[in-house]
Formats: structure tokens, sequence, C-alpha cells
């Protein structure tokens, strides 16, 4: 199931709580939901992503809005792992990209983030991928991007095909969370209204975030 701005929120797929209570959308009656959606090898998520929800986590966790963070992975899935969010969670220690990164903008104490994420944190659910790529899959996951795919030319459409194929059989592993969202990248957001109703999905930073939720408080 694919979820649609606009419609009711389908659950989180998680592995595993690693930090906080367990929860989940259908559990967060009446609250307004922020999903950090954020992978461990990833600069961006750290430098940015994590510290805008902190932001809004700190704003307004008294005023009915609940934040969450949620480590995925769709690529380097010998660093974004498990044990790496643990280590994360537990230390404020980094790895690979996200090390090397801060470490260059001097934004580390040690190979330390100097920040502690204050709410829940969760593993997506990941998925070993056995080869078998399903072509309504593929169909799928194109139409939820590029939604004016059938207007395209056959040769187009061809390419695109092949394109998310070879992807699909790249993978290791496919994060449901991730996919479920259709989210492009990370850092990303997944906002949810008082109702339970998908709001909104962001990738990166726009800046639109806190307007967004301080719009939802008012409804």
């Amino acid at each position: 199931m694919r979820a649609k701005i606009g419609e009711k929120a389908p659950n989180l797929k998680i592995s595993e709580w690693v930090q906080g209570m367990p929860t989940n959308f259908d559990q967060e009656k009446d609250k307004i939901i922020l999903a950090e959606v954020f992978q461990v090898n990833c600069p961006g998520c750290f430098m940015y992503g994590i510290p805008e929800a902190i932001n809004i986590y700190n704003k307004y966790k008294d005023d009915g809005v609940r934040v969450v963070g949620i480590a995925t992975a769709f690529e380097d899935f010998d660093k974004n792992t498990l044990d790496n969010l643990k280590l994360l969670l537990k230390t404020g220690e980094v790895i690979g990209d996200t090390l090397q990164s801060l470490g260059q903008y001097k934004q580390l104490d040690g190979n330390k983030i100097p920040y502690k994420i204050p709410f829940p944190v969760a593993m997506d659910s990941l998925i070993k991928e056995t080869g078998d790529i399903d072509n309504a899959r593929i169909m799928d996951f194109i139409y939820t991007q590029i939604p004016a795919f059938d207007s395209q030319s056959e040769d187009y459409r061809t390419q695109i095909i092949q394109r998310v194929k070879d992807y699909m059989k790249s993978k290791e592993y496919t994060a449901e969370t991730f996919e479920m969202f259709s989210l492009q990248g990370t850092p990303s957001t997944i906002l949810v209204d008082r109702k339970g109703i998908l709001r909104d999905v962001s990738f990166g930073q726009s800046g639109n975030l806190e307007p967004m939720i301080q719009s939802l408080l008012n409804e």
C-alpha cells in the first residue's frame, strides 16, 4: 500500500524501536505527528534534518506535536545498520561519510555529534531482496514518481522501466517505510495531522516545515 497525501496515513513499518516507547500513527490520537526519516550514513541528516526535528520537538512538544525518528537504508547497507543506529543513540558516535563530513565542518565533539536526539527513534523494516522483481511493483514505483508516465514517449517509458528494474535488482534490501511513503532520499519528513491524515511528505529542507505545523495547530 502506497501512502497518499490527503488520505489516512498507513502505519510506519518498524523492525525495532531503539529509543523511547514504541508508537505509531494510529496510537497518537489527536496529535500532530512529525516523522523525521534519516540514514546513519547521511551527513545532511545530522547537519540539517535532525537538528530541525529537535527544534520542532523542543518548541511544540507541549502543544500536541509528537516527533519520532525513523532510521532507514536505501543505500550503503553495510553502514546504515541497526547496530550503528544503536551506537549513535547510546554514545552519540557517528560513522562513515557522516563522521568525515561533520569532522571537516568541525561539527563534532571528538567523533560524536554535539547534541542528543530527545525523541523516540526506530529502525525501518528492511526486507532482504530475492532478485525477483515483480512488474506490478516496478510500475507502482514509477507511477508514484512520474504520475504522467503514460503520456510520455514509448522510448522514454522503456528506458525508465529498465532503469527502475536495474535499480531494484541492485538493492540488497528494501526499506518498507521508505518505499511506502515514496521517499526520494534523506533527510525526509512525514507529517500527519490530528485526524491521522497524511498532510505532507518532503525531501530535504524547504523551510516550510514549521509553518505547516503551525497551520495544523490552528486547524
